[in-house]
């Protein structure tokens, strides 16, 4: 987090209440050198709250549920 563009941003940024919000706080992520190890941060400790990495809270959830199929699908085939 130390190396995060949002580090030297308000928090209520990345915690929107709209779409718009939403989109402000991506595009702050989208030029942010640490941003995939963010966004794994929020994954791995299922944080549901915020934009993370430059996913929301709804696109956090579905990357969690392909990784889920991905592994059962996995499983499955092995």
């Amino acid at each position: 987090m130390q190396f995060g563009l949002c580090r030297d941003i308000e928090p209520v940024v990345f915690f929107p209440s709209d779409g718009v919000g939403v989109d402000k706080a991506r595009k702050i992520c989208q030029s942010c050198k640490v941003r995939e190890q963010c966004l794994e941060y929020a994954l791995k400790l299922k944080i549901e709250h915020g934009v993370w990495g430059g996913a929301s809270e709804r696109e956090r959830r579905r990357i969690n549920r392909r990784r889920k199929l991905a592994v059962l699908s996995e499983s499955n085939s092995a």
